[in-house]
């Protein structure tokens, strides 16, 4: 075999030592590379713990406009019901000066027809 491929014994030799250094090789610890973007535990629950009170934050704004916006709903129903109330007095004082009016303009009517008829 050695005759057909022309290998001499030095060149055996370096070839075997070549392979016994790529064997040693794959053995030898290479360096770790870190991952310096992903956050550390740590890291990753401060964030979460902020995520959440943030979320508690905005609720308990939400329900304390909430609370708010439901105080002015019914005040704004109290002024309405006031108002309406107010301009049906109104509405009443009216009808009942018209109708003092008509009735003023009914007797002198009636007094200036019995001074003619006279």
């Amino acid at each position: 075999m050695n005759e057909i491929l022309r290998t001499g014994f030095q060149e055996r030799l370096k070839t075997a030592a070549d392979a016994k250094k790529a064997l040693l090789a794959a053995f030898k610890p290479k360096a770790a590379s870190t991952a310096t973007d992903t956050p550390t535990r740590a890291e990753a629950r401060e964030a979460e713990l902020l995520r959440v009170r943030q979320e508690r934050t905005e609720a308990k704004v939400a329900k304390r406009q909430a609370a708010a916006d439901a105080i002015e709903a019914a005040r704004l129903s109290v002024e309405a019901a006031e108002a309406a109330n107010l301009d049906a007095k109104r509405g009443e004082r009216k009808e009942r000066k018209a109708l003092t009016k008509a009735e003023a303009k009914a007797k002198r009517d009636a007094r200036y027809a019995a001074r003619k008829a006279r």
